[in-house]
Order: C-alpha cells, then sequence, then structure tokens
C-alpha cells in the first residue's frame, strides 16, 4: 500500500500545542508525551514468572513433579524477589511447587519408585 504524498506529508507534519507554559511537540496522527500506564518490562517479566510458576506448579502435580516442581518454586522467589504485582498467584506458584516435591516424595516412600499410574 503505498501512501499519497499528501499522505506522506500529513503523518510527517508536525504541531505545536501549549500545555501551560511548555510547548509539546507531536507527530500528526501520533499519540502526544502522556504518562503511559504500560508496565516496565522487569514489571511484566515478573508477572510472567508468577503466572509460569503457577501453570508449572499445577501441571508438576500430575506429571514430571520431579523437573516441574523445583522449576515453579524458582521462578516464584524470583517474581516474589522482584516484587511483582501478582503476589497472590506467585505465592500459590510456590505452594504447588512444595506440593509437587511432597508428592513425589510420598509417591517414592509408598512405590519405591518415581514412577506411578493409577490402577493396579
Amino acid at each position: 500500500m503505498q501512501l499519497t504524498a499528501t499522505a506522506r506529508s500529513a503523518r510527517t507534519a508536525r504541531t505545536e500545542s501549549t500545555h501551560g507554559d511548555a510547548a509539546v511537540r507531536e507527530t500528526a496522527g501520533a499519540r502526544p508525551d502522556t504518562t503511559s500506564d504500560a508496565k516496565p518490562v522487569g514489571m511484566r517479566d515478573t508477572d510472567g514468572m508468577a503466572v509460569a510458576a503457577f501453570v508449572l506448579g499445577l501441571v508438576g502435580l500430575l506429571v514430571m513433579n520431579i523437573v516441574l516442581g523445583p522449576i515453579a518454586i524458582v521462578l516464584s522467589a524470583i517474581a516474589l524477589w522482584r516484587g511483582t504485582a501478582r503476589r497472590g498467584r506467585a505465592l500459590l506458584g510456590l505452594a504447588l511447587g512444595v506440593a509437587d516435591l511432597a508428592v513425589l516424595a510420598v509417591l517414592v516412600t509408598v512405590n519405591g519408585t518415581v514412577a506411578w499410574g493409577f490402577g493396579s
């Protein structure tokens, strides 16, 4: 899609508006510089870690608890240490990671093996 000369010039045209004493330059069609509600990249990472810890801890109760439990514990600890906004989810991930290891310990004690299945 090609832009016409008028569209290109309108797109790149600069306008000036004043807010109080300060002059603010903005490109036509672009958002003015305002306070953004977007989270910083580091905060999004910690929120993602909290959610990943929760999901891995939950899945770890069913499969691969020897691997997913410790990963959930580490991710939730890092998310809590960095100050995630999803503190509850990180705490649930931590609890589920510990529960994964507890289930593993019970299975090893009862069955004498790390593998388990339903039925006899």
